[in-house]
């Protein structure tokens, strides 16, 4: 019971850290990114490169946050910002882009199933359970994110201005925010929150050319029934994660897979506006 209880939470946890750079760009911007899972592969693959370079895996996670920020500025710039006006085609134009970011790696890395070093080994004892390490520390990893993400909205200047843009964009211009600028940082952080969640899954799993796709999925299904907000996200993320955790464990891997997706159709259908405050 306390393991399959860990398991909830720290599924939750590395749940929450994969889907949060999608919300952030689905609030601000209304599309889903959906060059998220490459941009994920990428940060995987940085990983895969700093521990191989026998640095320290701790530095995978800021080395992964880099290569996706400076990869979302290009993405942005380039093929977003000419499309502001045409969501769907943008929503396009970012599947595309995960494609050739999954057959670009596969030009260099290979097809091969490659693993990253964990920054932290072994188990520990909660409440008389040996429980990996690395997984509780997902825990506060995620729980400092979404503390550091509340601050950021809440109490700075851009914080105010994204909110501003989220909730009424041509009101924001019309106060003379950029939302631009607005829509290129947020974009720019969402890429970087997705290389970074691409690092801190390596050591769970493979590293290879799809590895973002069934991650995507489950964020994707995430992001809709949360809305744009954080809090919204988390509880959708202990609901449906401890879903797909006790489905799993009692029937089947391959049908807990499928849980978050399902799930999300249904409370969707029942409840449009999903888990945000209607």
């Amino acid at each position: 019971m306390i393991a399959q209880t860990l398991d909830i939470v720290t599924t939750a946890a590395i749940l929450y850290a994969v889907a949060t750079g999608l919300l952030l760009v689905f609030g601000v911007m209304k599309i889903i990114n959906f060059a998220h899972g490459g941009l994920m592969t990428l940060g995987g693959y940085a990983a895969l490169i700093t521990t191989q370079a026998g640095l320290n895996p701790w530095l995978a996670i800021p080395v992964a946050a880099l290569f996706g920020a400076i990869a979302g500025m290009a993405i942005e710039r380039f093929v977003v910002r000419p499309l502001y006006a045409r969501p769907l085609d943008a929503i396009l134009a970012t599947w595309g882009l995960s494609i050739i970011i999954g057959q670009l790696i596969t030009i260099v890395f290979g097809r091969g199933v490659q693993f990253a070093q964990s920054p932290l080994n072994g188990t520990l004892e909660v409440l008389g359970e040996s429980y990996s390490a690395y997984r509780l520390a997902l825990v506060g990893i995620a729980a400092a994110l979404g503390i550091g993400l509340t601050a950021l909205l809440q109490g700075t200047r851009l914080g105010l201005e994204t909110r501003a843009v989220i909730m009424n964009e041509d009101l924001a211009r019309g106060l003379g925010i950029n939302s631009g600028l607005v829509r290129f940082v947020t974009f720019t952080l969402g890429s970087a929150l997705a290389g970074a969640a691409g690092a801190l899954i390596t050591p769970l799993s493979s590293v290879d050319p799809a590895m973002g796709v069934p991650w995507l999925v489950s964020a994707f299904m995430l992001v809709l029934v949360s809305g744009a907000s954080l809090l919204s996200l988390l509880a959708a993320c202990i609901v449906l994660g401890g879903a797909q955790v006790l489905v799993a464990t009692h029937f089947s891997p391959v049908l807990g897979g499928l849980t978050i997706a399902v799930l999300a159709a249904i409370i969707l259908r029942i409840r449009p506006q999903g888990f945000a405050r209607g």
